[in-house]
């Protein structure tokens, strides 16, 4: 007999679909993946008390009822808020850039000045991305001010190129806000699930119509009667890179164990101007919880090759074009869909990602 459903990646993609076909449409699945966990980049583990994300710190967001209520199917969450801070000339301020941040990096009459401009511009509480800040000739400086510090030097670590070189959507993903909000996200649902990502997983997949199998290769499945293939690895290697490699960064972690109850005073502290690592994250803070130790780790860019995990396509109209062949290739084919972040060479939140899938769904349906 062959397989009726197999989905290939047991992330966040392939969990919620594997979770729906199953629940609602009572058909098998069957979920493969390389690593030996499930979950993807959301898998995260206990360290002696402390909730620690293996692959880099991961805080749901959403303004979605839909993603919201769905996930609450499996967890409860922590109303976690989350709140990043940047070394910039010796001061750790809020990011994104703000109106604290703007009175903690200048002396009182400029930043004055400078708020007064901004909320003559713009009305208070609106974000605005820093390509339309550089339009207004009044804030010119300060553009360039929050340019050069908390983007440039940031994007030539992450990207390993200009953010000229970019698309335009990465300088929009963390805006100047015109307002005194520290949060990072504004959206209305945010949090933490209480016991873990791993434990929500689990629980997606808790229907014996779902088999899991870790540490196994597409490769093996290939040549299998298989009815439906939902697919979220790359796309490129689907498909043996005829057109080429699409091109990823990758990162490295440096876990560390600290025997104080606090190493920094926030769970994420971005370095975009010192050092090689971009960021260190602290992981009790994402469920405050209350230990004599602490977890952190440093963030390094690295470039992709293969082996590694994949982490960010790297979005250019080149790439889009090279992604745009792939895509058509994929349409050629009957009954095998691409999903994920990389089955798609689009960077999701994880709420984009669920919402993806659950209008696939209903598609299918």
């Amino acid at each position: 007999m062959g397989i009726r459903n197999l989905i290939v990646g047991a992330g966040i993609s392939g969990l919620v679909l594997a979770e729906r076909l199953a629940n609602e449409l009572k058909e098998e699945v069957l979920v493969i993946d390389r690593r030996n966990h499930i979950g993807g980049n959301l898998y995260d583990y206990d360290d002696e008390g402390v909730n620690v994300h293996k692959y880099g710190a991961h805080i749901f967001h959403t303004d979605s009822c839909k993603v919201w209520e769905y996930l609450r199917q499996f967890t409860q969450f922590y109303p976690y808020m989350h709140e990043v801070k940047a070394l910039i000339n010796g001061c750790y301020v809020p990011i994104p850039f703000n109106l604290n941040s703007l009175r903690m990096l200048f002396p009182e009459s400029l930043a004055s000045d400078l708020e007064s401009k901004l909320l003559k511009a713009y009305p208070y509480g609106s974000r605005v991305s820093i390509l339309e800040l550089s339009k207004i000739e009044d804030l010119k400086f300060l553009s360039e001010f929050i340019y050069e510090n908390i983007f440039y030097h940031y994007t030539l670590k992450q990207w390993q190129c200009s953010p000229k070189d970019l698309d335009s959507s990465v300088l929009s993903r963390v805006p100047v806000c015109i307002g005194k909000d520290n949060r990072y996200f504004k959206d209305k649902f945010q949090g933490i699930p209480f016991e873990g990502y791993t434990k929500m997983c689990e629980r997606m997949v808790k229907n014996p119509l779902i088999e899991v199998r870790l540490q196994s290769d597409f490769k093996e499945f290939k040549n299998l009667e298989i009815q439906r293939v939902f697919y979220s690895g790359g796309i490129d290697e689907f498909f043996d890179y005829c057109f080429g490699e699409l091109p990823y960064r990758s990162l490295e972690f440096d876990f560390r164990k600290i025997s104080k109850e606090y190493f920094q005073s926030a769970s994420v502290i971005n370095y975009p101007n010192n050092y090689d690592f971009t960021r260190i994250v602290e992981y009790k803070y994402f469920l405050s919880q209350k230990t004599s130790r602490s977890v952190i780790s440093f963030e390094y860019p690295k470039n992709y090759s293969k082996g590694m995990e994949r982490f960010y396509p790297v979005p250019n109209d080149k790439n889009r074009a090279l992604y745009e062949k792939y895509l058509q290739k994929a349409l050629e084919l009957e009954n095998v869909y691409f999903i994920g972040r990389l089955g798609k060479y689009e960077y999701f939140d994880m709420d984009k990602a669920i919402l993806n899938v659950l209008e696939l769904f209903d598609k299918l349906r």
